[in-house]
């Protein structure tokens, strides 16, 4: 039987793991935090690419997709036939391409926040585990704020994700994009996921926002960032005032999808 698949992708410290802990309360979803579905997807295109020379000639495009279908069917093997996966990863908006022909019905829920809010998530993360330089930093404790988001914004974690996002969005497969603001998940979490429902085509349940559970200390340890992945037990509003400086606030306070002309494929957004 046909995978049942959708994927959560868009911007990190947007609500992506929250919406996997909120889904993954109804017993028919399965959802989590990024999986390694997507590098395994693109390690395996790339050895049957030219970069192997027998592969121009003995690989067709029809067994390429064959094989790619055989290893996303193979990483979900267990689970219960009638489920629906929703697979996390911030690299899947630039595989529309691939998702489109093996799973025509698939959406892609791209988590949306404002990129200055999402440096302070990350900022306050830093501050909160002075003990801990973070990997994702090259545990460097001496870099300054201005270090860290530069590193964040050229090549790790945040500019990838937005350029990713972008080229989605303007992309003519950006009919398989569903936009999901973080304001609208904390805000309003019943509306906001009932929306979401109708537009998966999904029949309704009964969601629990203030009984939520989940967490990967793991996977967090391992990034010398405890608590990254944490959800609080509660949906609630997020309002603080930035730790950033306001220059940094003002130079990255873009939210492009907020902007009409800027969706040109009329994505729904919730």
């Amino acid at each position: 039987m046909p995978l049942n698949i959708h994927f959560i992708s868009g911007l990190p410290r947007s609500g992506s793991t929250l919406l996997a802990a909120i889904l993954r309360q109804n017993p028919r979803f399965r959802a989590g935090i990024t999986t390694p579905l997507h590098s395994l997807v693109m390690d395996v295109l790339k050895g049957m690419s030219g970069a192997l020379d027998l592969s121009k000639v003995f690989i067709s495009d029809e067994q390429r997709k064959r094989i790619v279908a055989a290893v996303i069917n193979a990483y979900y093997a267990d689970v219960p036939e009638r489920s629906i996966i929703f697979d996390t990863n911030r690299g899947w908006p630039m595989a529309l391409p691939v998702l489109s022909e093996l799973f025509p019905d698939a959406k892609v829920v791209c988590c949306l926040r404002s990129v200055s809010w999402i440096l302070d998530s990350i900022e306050r993360q830093v501050a909160r585990h002075p003990w801990q330089p973070s990997k994702m930093f090259n545990y460097n404790p001496a870099m300054d704020v201005y270090s860290r988001v530069e590193v964040l914004i050229k090549d790790h974690l945040v500019g990838p994700s937005l350029r990713s996002l972008r080229q989605a969005w303007f992309s003519e497969y950006g009919k398989m994009l569903i936009g999901f603001r973080y304001e609208s998940l904390t805000e309003d979490p019943a509306e906001s996921i009932r929306q979401l429902y109708g537009a998966l085509g999904e029949r309704p349940f009964e969601h629990d926002f203030n009984n939520l559970h989940y967490e990967e200390p793991e996977y967090d340890n391992s990034l010398g960032m405890p608590g990254f992945h944490t959800v609080k037990s509660s949906v609630e509003p997020n309002r603080r005032a930035t730790i950033l400086p306001p220059d940094i606030f003002c130079q990255y306070n873009e939210c492009f999808w907020e902007d009409k002309d800027s969706n040109p494929r009329g994505i729904t957004i919730i």
